[in-house]
């Protein structure tokens, strides 16, 4: 099964152009939540900034099972695993500077949050990782 370490150039590129992606977690009735987001993959974790108390957070919060997932035309990734909220402003400024590099700066947000997810499965089309 391959992981974030095994991306080629093209699936490093991947994840750094500038694309949005889906996030979906699980909802309050089990369901699941979906809602577009941008994301960054540094350290071999991904993540999403987003504001302190919205659903994403909440489900995060109480179900830490998460999925970010990227398609550009027939190029597609998915990144499956367990997500936590991070609140230090340590983390919070290095998942905005990610940002920042890989969309442009985000607006001021006194309330802003980072869902960090730790891969456990990852998959994407072909070309994107070493087939070693």
């Amino acid at each position: 099964m391959p992981t974030l370490a095994d991306l080629t150039e093209d699936g490093r590129r991947f994840v750094s152009d500038r694309h949005l992606a889906t996030l979906s977690t699980i909802g309050p009735t089990a369901l699941i939540h979906a809602v577009a987001v941008g994301f960054t993959v540094a350290d071999g974790v991904v993540r999403i900034i987003t504001g302190d108390g919205t659903q994403k957070v909440r489900n995060v919060e109480r179900d830490g099972r998460a999925t970010v997932a990227q398609v550009s035309g027939p190029q597609w990734l998915s990144i499956a695993g367990r997500a936590v909220i991070e609140r230090d402003p340590a983390a919070v400024r290095r998942a905005e500077e990610l940002y920042t590099e890989r969309y442009r700066p985000p607006r001021v947000n006194p309330k802003r949050v980072v869902i960090r997810i730790e891969p456990e499965r990852v998959m994407g089309s072909s070309g994107l990782f070493d087939a070693s």
